[in-house]
């Protein structure tokens, strides 16, 4: 548990989730349900758009990673820090040291944007949310009082992703390799919500996690 848990009265829970398992519908659950949760991916875009990340990203990979308006363009970054399927071997370790040189810049930035927004949550707050896929990957499973995972079939999960992103199976795939394996995680969490249904469904799972988490954090 945090500190800054212990001293605002609210638990602390990481929410983490396959790909296309359906995440961001669970983090807007959460937060209609009062929660204050901070979006990682949401706040890793707003990075991009800051000046001084923009210029590193610009001295370390040059000005082919600008799109016509002159902003960081997310797909040629990503062609950078996620090697296709067949790539080499050197080409792999290349895209890992470039992906983690990213994470390292971007990462203290979000934090602190995070930190931010829990500080001046409103009175009233259930519970604090970090929504970050990779909460396990970057360690911060020690902030958290408990880890909610979101999961799904891989075939309904490669089916969103074809359907709202306009992804491959291999595209897919490739993004998947670039995190910790499912398996793994599931060992990390507490709860698992898997989103298979409805969302009606998906509704109730959210609520009855919820409901547990704060039990168990007041009981303590």
């Amino acid at each position: 548990m945090t500190d800054q848990s212990r001293s605002t009265h609210r638990p602390v829970f990481g929410l983490i989730g396959s790909i296309g398992a359906g995440k961001s519908l669970v983090a807007q659950m959460l937060a209609e349900s009062g929660c204050v949760v901070s979006d990682s991916d949401a706040l890793a875009r707003l990075a991009l758009d800051d000046s001084a990340v923009r210029d590193e990203l610009i001295r370390w990979w040059g000005s082919s990673i600008l799109d016509a308006a002159g902003k960081i363009d997310r797909r040629r970054v990503a062609a950078i820090v996620f090697p296709s399927l067949d790539a080499i071997s050197t080409t792999r370790i290349t895209a890992d040291r470039e992906r983690m040189r990213l994470e390292g810049l971007v990462h203290p930035w979000i934090h602190a944007r995070r930190r931010e927004l829990f500080a001046h949550a409103p009175t009233g707050t259930k519970a604090l949310v970090i929504d970050a896929p990779l909460l396990i990957e970057s360690n911060m499973q020690g902030e958290c009082d408990a880890i909610v995972l979101v999961d799904a079939p891989i075939s309904t999960r490669l089916d969103r992703v074809m359907t709202n992103r306009g992804w491959s199976e291999a595209e897919l795939t490739r993004r998947e390799n670039s995190q910790m394996p499912l398996d793994l995680k599931r060992k990390f969490a507490h709860h698992i919500l898997i989103n298979d249904g409805s969302t009606e469904s998906l509704r109730a799972q959210v609520a009855r996690i919820l409901e547990l988490i704060l039990a168990q954090y007041e009981g303590q």
